[in-house]
């Protein structure tokens, strides 16, 4: 009886919320990109052409939701081929030995101006907290084959010697690369008819 008991509660726990819906990123038509300061007067902006993740929405209850995001670091593009290929090396990303970014969402919450996502990410082999704010999501609309999609953006603000992204060089009124990296996300999501 007690067997029984427990793995009944175990199967409700596992179950996904009634409300829940599962949603997958379509990579064509979203960005996950970066900006960050060049000769502390100018902002590089770069993205990356892999990635992958879902997002589940709880519609009833927002902090049953969960994102995760997956992200191919060497597909990284800042349209200079020259510093693409010095972001990829060992001074920055190295992507030989870390070929996947992530980030996994742990809570959701209503702010007062839009969601409030955090989660760990996990980039150069190093896994930090860090909160995305989120504007979104959007009305639900069908494409021409009838499948529902929505969009979201997000944002958030690293240090990039939290990661151990510590190359850089000094010159006249302070570094070459700036030190605080915007991270942005710009979503959409769809999922296919049953």
């Amino acid at each position: 009886m007690v067997r029984a008991a427990a793995l009944a509660l175990a199967l409700i726990i596992a179950a996904p919320a009634a409300n829940a819906t599962t949603w997958d990123i379509d990579p064509s038509h979203s960005t996950v990109g970066f900006v960050v300061k060049h000769l502390v007067i100018a902002k590089v902006r770069g993205n990356f052409k892999k990635f992958s993740g879902t997002v589940v929405i709880d519609d009833k209850d927002p902090s049953k939701s969960s994102v995760t995001v997956t992200i191919d670091p060497s597909t990284v593009d800042t349209d200079s081929e020259q510093r693409d290929t010095h972001l990829k090396n060992a001074d920055f990303f190295d992507v030989e030995k870390h070929k996947e970014w992530k980030f996994v969402s742990t809570k959701v919450e209503q702010g007062k101006d839009g969601l409030k996502v955090t989660g760990d990410l996990t980039l150069h082999g190093v896994t930090k907290p860090v909160v995305l704010t989120v504007e979104g999501p959007s009305p639900e609309v069908k494409d021409p084959g009838g499948n529902p999609h929505i969009a979201f953006s997000a944002t958030t603000t690293i240090k990039r010697a939290d990661f151990g992204l510590v190359w850089n060089e000094a010159v006249e009124g302070g570094p070459v690369v700036g030190e605080d990296v915007k991270i942005e996300f710009e979503i959409e999501l769809y999922k296919k008819r049953a």
